[in-house]
C-alpha cells in the first residue's frame, strides 16, 4: 500500500509509492528509450496487456476491452496510489502520514500508435478532452479524493515511457501544494481589487499583443510574463470558470483546435520537442468561483531543472516569453 507522508517542515507531502520500483524504467540514470510499436500494450488488439477499461468511446460497438474503439481509459498498471482502502490518518510522534488512497488512470487517446495531439484531427483532441470530463466527473463522487490532476508526458525527455500517446489522470486525497499556492495568490488578487487575476491578464495580455501566441473565439494562448521555462505556453478561457469539468462543449471544441495549433506550432519551431501538458482547475472543496479560472498549461522540455533552481525556487529562463510568443505565432502551419 502506498503511503502520503508530511514533510514536518514545509508542510509538503510526499508519496512513497514502492509498487511503481517494479517499473523496468526506474533507478536508471540514463533515460531509456521509449517502448514501440512493437511491444506496445495501447495498440488496438493488445487489450488484455491492460487492466479493465473503466470508460471507452466506440463509434462502431464493439465488446469492452475488445477491437473496436476509439479511446480507452484504463487503470494504470503501476499506480502512484491505490483505489481501495481508507485513508487511515495518523500520527507517528511529530510526523504525520496516511494511506496512499487515491486513483490513478491512463487515457489511451488513439489506437492509432503513430498519432499525435499535433497530427490527430481536432474532433480526436476533442474526445481527449471529453473523456477527461467524464472521469472527473466520476471520480470527483468519491468523498476520500480532493483534487483530480489531469497530465500529459509527451516524449522520453517529458517522462513518457511509452511511444503511444497518452495521459494521466490522478485523484488525490489532499489538494497539492503549488495548486493551494496558485488558488490562494488568486483569491489575494481578488480580495484586493474584486476581479479574476486571470481575466486581468486574458485583457492586458490581449490588449498589448506582444505576449499572445494565437487566440479564437473562447480560447487565448499566451506565453506567461515570468515563465519558468522557454516557451512555455498557457491556454486560458475567455470565458470566467473555475472548474475545468463545467466548461460547455464548445469550449472543449475551441480548446481542442487551440490546442493542436498550439502543438503544432511547436513542432514545427522547435522540432516536435517533448512536454508536459498539465490542466490547472479549483480543488473540490474551494469555493473558488469568483476568484479562480482553470486554465492549460504547457511546457517543452527544452532546459533542465538543476541545484540553483533546486536550491532557490528560481527558475533561469533563456528565452524571454516576447520572443517566444513572436517565434510560435509566426510559425508556418
Amino acid at each position: 500500500m502506498p503511503e502520503l507522508r508530511k514533510d514536518p517542515v514545509t508542510g509538503r507531502w510526499v508519496i512513497i509509492s514502492t509498487d511503481r520500483s517494479k517499473r523496468p524504467s526506474d533507478f536508471r540514470i540514463e533515460r531509456p528509450a521509449v517502448i514501440g510499436v512493437e511491444l506496445c500494450p495501447f495498440c488496438a488488439g493488445r487489450e488484455d496487456m491492460t487492466p479493465p477499461e473503466v470508460l471507452a468511446f466506440r463509434n462502431h460497438g464493439g465488446a469492452p476491452n475488445s477491437p473496436g474503439w476509439d479511446l480507452r481509459v484504463v487503470p494504470n498498471k503501476f499506480p502512484a496510489l491505490h483505489v481501495e482502502g481508507n485513508l487511515d490518518r495518523e500520527g507517528e510522534g511529530l510526523f504525520d502520514r496516511m494511506n496512499g488512497i487515491g486513483a490513478h488512470e491512463v487515457v489511451i487517446e488513439t489506437p492509432d500508435h503513430g498519432k499525435t495531439w499535433a497530427t490527430m484531427s481536432e474532433p480526436e483532441v476533442e474526445r481527449v478532452l471529453w473523456a477527461f470530463r467524464e472521469r472527473i466527473l466520476d471520480l470527483k463522487r468519491d468523498v476520500r479524493f480532493r483534487y483530480i490532476l489531469v497530465f500529459k508526458n509527451h516524449g522520453a525527455a517529458a517522462g513518457a515511457t511509452l511511444e503511444h500517446t497518452h495521459s494521466q489522470l490522478i485523484a488525490l486525497p489532499i489538494v497539492p501544494d503549488f495548486v493551494r499556492e496558485e488558488v490562494e495568490g488568486a483569491k489575494h488578487h481578488f480580495s484586493a481589487k474584486e476581479r479574476c487575476v486571470f481575466c486581468d491578464i486574458i485583457r492586458q495580455e490581449v490588449a498589448a499583443g506582444r505576449r499572445i501566441i494565437h487566440e479564437n473565439a473562447d480560447i487565448v494562448a499566451l506565453a506567461p510574463y515570468a515563465p519558468r521555462f522557454p516557451f512555455e505556453t498557457w491556454l486560458l478561457p475567455r470565458s470566467h470558470a473555475a472548474r475545468f469539468e463545467d466548461a460547455p462543449r464548445n469550449v472543449y471544441e475551441s480548446l481542442a483546435r487551440m490546442l493542436k495549433s498550439v502543438l503544432q506550432r511547436m513542432n514545427r519551431t522547435l522540432e516536435c520537442p517533448s512536454y508536459n501538458l498539465v490542466i490547472h482547475s479549483s480543488p473540490f472543496s474551494e469555493q473558488a468561483t469568483d476568484f479562480y479560472h482553470w486554465h492549460v498549461e504547457v511546457m517543452p522540455k527544452l532546459t533542465r531543472t538543476a541545484g540553483f533552481e533546486w536550491g532557490t525556487g528560481f527558475y533561469i529562463n533563456p528565452t524571454a516569453p516576447e520572443e517566444a510568443a513572436q517565434v510560435l505565432r509566426n510559425a508556418k502551419l
